[in-house]
């Protein structure tokens, strides 16, 4: 029989906030985390700003030379999941650790040892290379280092898809727990991509917003004077199980995952296909598995990057899903306010989507200040918007066609 999936924990680190109720209320009152980076020295780069992870002490959650040797990606994903687990309020003492795994996605995994350690073999020869190079490197670490750290030995991978990656991660999760074979995961993304190297590529892509005199006001999906993405790092993580256990221990719920769609457009390396024609159907699939109508749907969490192809072409697949209800909903990129979190994306707007249905409260699109006319949804411009949601819709889209989008709602 198919098991009906909820969520009962979340863990966040973001430009906005760290821990699920810091980063809802920045949300909610439409705070920018976006700022110079302090990272490196961007003097010969066109793009200068991102929104970095600030104010969060790593060794509240890990051993100091833990995380002195980690990698930030596992770093940020370790402390997520952490917050998740104690917010759920498993006793993982009293589990059978066999039936929870570990599913965390990740675009591009450990840049920051990648490139320290490759400048060091450069400088001073292959001998002064860490040994911990390679687990620290892959992507799959993080995963790796989360059940590691908690005990948990069910099913545990990480999900490689880009910008899709955590929101493949929590819907293979849903499908997983859902077909027996597992009773609880830990799932989302973790990605720390602001780093000297990754920037070149994608100021070279002529991909990232270069409104640097504006940091705040740089990431502007939907706006007609969007110019690129703003790169955000950070981690959404959540716990999901099964409803019949999360009421016989008595948990707190946050909601119930009803949807999951997962489609390829094979058609660009990094632009969408034309009007959205994979996202339309990630969109429908979510809708077909969930078993709900188009016009359940009141908030939909867009992947909306502030890119000229995604922002129009999301859109239009919006449109032709949903119709004449596509003008009857609210729809946000908080990606205005967070930056693009990349692989990590995923995890952070499915919290907020679920967030939302929580409270009723459909967070803002910060910086739609002139309209693209292309653009003419409802996008809940600049101030949040309270109203009944029972049902949201996160969606994820990556370079490589991969088109991620999962339904949530409230649990009855």
């Amino acid at each position: 029989m198919s098991k009906r999936v909820v969520i009962t924990g979340i863990g966040v680190t973001s430009p906005i906030g760290n821990g699920a109720e810091e980063f809802w209320n920045a949300l909610c009152e439409g705070r920018s985390g976006i700022g110079l980076v302090s990272s490196f020295d961007t003097s010969d780069y066109p793009t200068k700003i991102a929104g970095e992870v600030r104010d969060i002490d790593f060794t509240q959650y890990m051993e100091p030379k833990d995380v002195k040797r980690s990698d930030r990606a596992i770093i940020l994903g370790l402390v997520a999941a952490s917050m998740a687990i104690k917010d759920s309020g498993l006793d993982l003492a009293s589990e059978d650790l066999e039936r929870i795994g570990v599913i965390v996605g990740s675009g591009v995994g450990g840049l920051h040892t990648m490139e320290t350690e490759h400048k060091k073999m450069l400088d001073r020869g292959p001998g002064r290379v860490s040994p911990f190079l390679i687990p620290m490197m892959i992507t799959d670490m993080p995963t790796g280092c989360i059940s590691m750290a908690h005990g948990l030995k069910g099913p545990n991978y990480a999900v490689v898809s880009a910008c899709a990656s955590a929101g493949h991660s929590i819907g293979d999760a849903f499908m997983m727990i859902k077909c027996g074979l597992m009773d609880v995961a830990v799932a989302g993304g973790t990605e720390a991509s602001i780093t000297q190297l990754s920037f070149a590529g994608f100021c070279s892509m002529k991909a990232m917003s270069t409104r640097n005199e504006t940091p705040q006001k740089a990431s502007s999906p939907f706006d007609s004077k969007r110019d690129g993405f703003v790169m955000g790092e950070g981690s959404g993580i959540v716990v999901m199980e099964t409803l019949e256990r999360a009421l016989a221990r008595g948990a707190k719920i946050y909601g119930e995952l009803f949807g999951y769609g997962a489609t390829g457009d094979a058609y660009h390396l990094s632009q969408p296909a034309p009007e959205g024609e994979g996202a339309q159907r990630s969109m429908k699939m979510a809708l077909a598995t969930a078993g709900l109508p188009p016009e359940s749907i009141h908030y939909i969490n867009a992947h909306g990057t502030s890119t000229p192809f995604n922002d129009k072409f999301e859109t239009i697949a919006i449109k032709k899903v949903f119709g004449d209800h596509a003008k009857a909903m609210n729809i946000s990129s908080t990606k205005s306010m967070t930056g693009h979190l990349l692989g990590a994306s995923g995890g952070i707007e499915f919290i907020a989507s679920l967030l939302a249905v929580r409270d009723g409260i459909a967070p803002p699109t910060i910086n739609y200040d002139d309209p693209d006319p292309e653009c003419d949804l409802n996008y809940t411009p600049n101030t949040a918007v309270k109203r009944e949601i029972k049902y949201a819709m996160s969606n994820s889209f990556g370079f490589g066609g991969h088109n991620a989008s999962l339904v949530v709602g409230k649990y009855l």
